[in-house]
């Protein structure tokens, strides 16, 4: 139950344990704060991880894995088991968001919202566990047998960020599960509750202890999972410079990764567009979540012929934006999820200026009457930006938006693709040969036509360059947590010389 006006929980502060092999520990006592950021009080405390800790929870993920409770279950079983925490979340969907908006600052409506479109995922991958396959190999040789089988991983170390952080776990919990793997979680320290709980739900409703596991922390807690020698797997969310890190803790090992990392995302919009539709996904693209989304379409490319106009228009609506309370409906625009993000953002902006960049709105923090210690941030709308400067070629992470103009469409294709990311891109125009020609051009994993932030558990997600390695969602998830074992019988009952040599 929260306190709309505050932002609070109504119980006060919150003091939250690892979660291992169904129960809660405080691993010796350490802890470390949360914050609120639309107050900037603390909201309460989380144990913090110690190598131990993650040791202790990699060997409870180990015990479920090979225990009977598990792996003794049929996949048609397993999978009515995710359903039926999927069941769960729902039910417990407005508790799960108003969680995630006390400590991420995010409106409480898509804090809900993805809350309750979670169980999709478990209901996918649910129903896909039984259809996991393998196949017989005509080999030459008559009398072979040769068939493959499909087979669980082990343990598999899920690190996800503080945007959406039930969201994007049961993106890389749900594939994993379906595959018959276990989990150990470690949620960003800013938002860790919607996991703990979610997770508790999940034992509730039948989940064998130590399938899943929750060990909360900082980097440190992090990088203890990633170095586990019994940890098959790691799939992370986050940055760039995290992700790199990440991939080469994990290489030392021969450990798999599926890495889904950052963007700088372009929003093309030709001067054919439906210009009102464009407006609105232009800015629903980079304010709806205060731009802390990893596809926010921070960079808009508008053709010279309507670029005024446009810009115009934006600014205006942007000045129109209501900052306020996220726990409040009428709020279009919440905080930013902590001070290091809201420091990160203005001296984005700063540097921008430096380097030529002006300022159509925004670009300063926001006053929010009865929330003198928020993070937040005014929607910022910036234009006389080079294609090549730093804010054109860096992730912000917040509302803060790049309007350039572009003359044809080799030209914004070349600008699209011209930085190191490669998650999503955005096209504006009636004229679908044009968006279709210009799709299959744009190097990007994604590519919104005549729409922005759209998203299915059965439609595979990822990035290009420097945006991550591998894809969640969809069946192409699923194959990512599964390993591949070829078997040969010999079916003839003559007698083999070992020394001849055959085909």
């Amino acid at each position: 139950m929260t306190d709309a006006k505050h932002g609070e929980t109504m119980q006060g502060p919150m003091s939250y344990g690892h979660w291992i092999a169904g129960r809660e520990t405080h691993s010796g006592g350490a802890s470390f704060p949360s914050h609120n950021p639309t107050t900037g009080a603390e909201w309460g405390r989380f144990a913090l991880g110690s190598q131990d800790t993650v040791g202790d929870a990699v060997a409870a993920a180990t015990a479920a894995f090979e225990g009977a409770e598990w792996s003794s279950l049929s996949p048609t079983r397993r999978g009515r088991l995710m359903m039926r925490w999927g069941d769960a979340i729902a039910q417990h969907a407005e508790k799960l968001g108003a969680l995630e908006t006390s400590q991420n600052g995010k409106l409480l409506s898509e804090m809900v919202l993805q809350a309750r479109i979670v169980p999709d995922w478990l209901y996918y991958y649910g129903g896909l566990a039984d259809k996991i396959e393998g196949r017989v190999i005509p080999v030459e040789r008559r009398s072979v047998l040769n068939y493959t089988r499909r087979e669980a991983l082990g343990v598999v170390g899920v690190i996800m960020p503080w945007n959406s952080p039930l969201f994007l776990t049961t993106m890389a919990v749900a594939p994993a599960l379906a595959a018959g793997n276990t989990v150990v979680i470690k949620p960003s320290e800013v938002s860790s509750a919607s996991i703990i709980e979610a997770v508790k739900l999940a034992e509730q409703i039948g989940f064998p202890r130590g399938v899943l596991n929750v060990v909360t922390g900082g980097r440190e807690t992090a990088e203890a999972l990633i170095d586990h020698c019994g940890v098959a797997k790691i799939a992370f969310t986050g940055g760039v410079e995290a992700g790199r890190a990440v991939g080469v803790r994990a290489a030392r090992r021969m450990a798999q990764v599926t890495l889904e990392l950052g963007g700088k995302s372009a929003n093309i919009v030709f001067p054919d567009a439906d210009l009102a539709q464009a407006r609105a996904g232009l800015l629903a693209g980079i304010f709806a979540a205060a731009g802390q989304t990893c596809v926010a379409g921070s960079r808009a490319f508008v053709h010279r012929s309507i670029h005024d106009r446009l810009l115009a228009e934006l600014a205006e609506r942007a000045k129109n934006i209501r900052i306020g309370n996220p726990l409040d409906p009428a709020t279009q625009m919440g905080p930013v999820a902590t001070k290091a993000q809201l420091d990160k953002d203005e001296s984005m902006v700063r540097r921008a200026i430096d380097e030529g960049a002006q300022v159509v709105h925004g670009g300063c923090r926001a006053a929010v009457d009865g929330f003198p210690g928020g993070y937040f941030y005014t929607p910022t709308i910036l234009t006389g930006v080079s294609p090549g400067s730093y804010i054109a070629q860096n992730e912000v992470f917040g509302p803060v938006l790049s309007v350039i103009p572009f003359d044809d469409e080799d030209e914004v294709i070349a600008l699209a693709n011209g930085t190191g990311f490669g998650l999503a891109a955005g096209i504006w125009s009636l004229n679908i040969r044009q968006a279709h020609r210009v799709a299959n051009q744009l190097q990007a994993g994604t590519v919104w036509v005549n729409m922005y932030r759209a998203m299915s558990f059965n439609s595979p997600f990822g990035g290009y360059k420097a945006s991550g390695i591998g894809r969640q969602n969809g069946i192409e998830a699923i194959d990512s947590y599964l390993q591949t074992k070829s078997i040969w019988c010999e079916l003839s009952q003559e007698v083999q010389d070992p020394f001849v040599m055959r085909a």
